[in-house]
């Protein structure tokens, strides 16, 4: 990965990305996104990460459940498109990957140098923010390559849109 950021050069635009989960807080990130995508002229890719089983038994089972996985990535990616065309009138890419979440994440970021932002959504529940938050925004907060956004989980659509513009 360079130290520069593609993003900031002529003929680039930033790139907000994000996580799309199942937390239901998924939405606060997708909701801000899309408005600072669409306030700033950026663009947005979303990502789905798909865990590999742990352990299959049988030849061709563990293929059959990571394509099972993959499908059900790919309509969550399309409800969040959904999601960001009304929030923002923003058309997002769409990314699925299949591997450990952070690993992927990094991974991809560093494939794609117009991404800017990683925006994730923080849970609101008793067992904190998620450990997705927890571990990206802690120890390897000053190792990442781009700024992290967390978007806390309770906000709604109106404090939202003030705080995205």
């Amino acid at each position: 990965m360079s130290g520069k950021r593609q993003s900031y050069e002529a003929g680039h635009r930033p790139k907000f990305m994000v996580v799309v989960d199942k937390t239901t807080e998924c939405s606060r990130a997708i909701h801000f996104a899309a408005r600072r995508t669409a306030r700033t002229g950026a663009s947005m890719i979303m990502l789905a990460v798909v865990d590999p089983p742990a352990n299959f038994e049988w030849i061709g089972v563990g293929e059959a459940m990571i394509e099972e996985a993959r499908e059900e990535a790919r309509k969550r990616l399309e409800a969040a498109a959904g999601e960001a065309r009304s929030a923002a009138g923003v058309e997002p890419e769409l990314a699925i990957r299949v591997g450990p979440r952070a690993e992927e994440i990094i991974r991809l970021i560093g494939e794609d140098e117009d991404i800017s932002f990683l925006v994730l959504a923080a849970g609101t529940g008793k067992d904190g923010p998620g450990p997705l938050v927890s571990t990206l925004a802690g120890k390897a907060a000053s190792t990442f390559p781009v700024p992290i956004v967390i978007v806390p989980g309770s906000l709604t659509d109106e404090e939202i849109d003030a705080l995205a513009g």
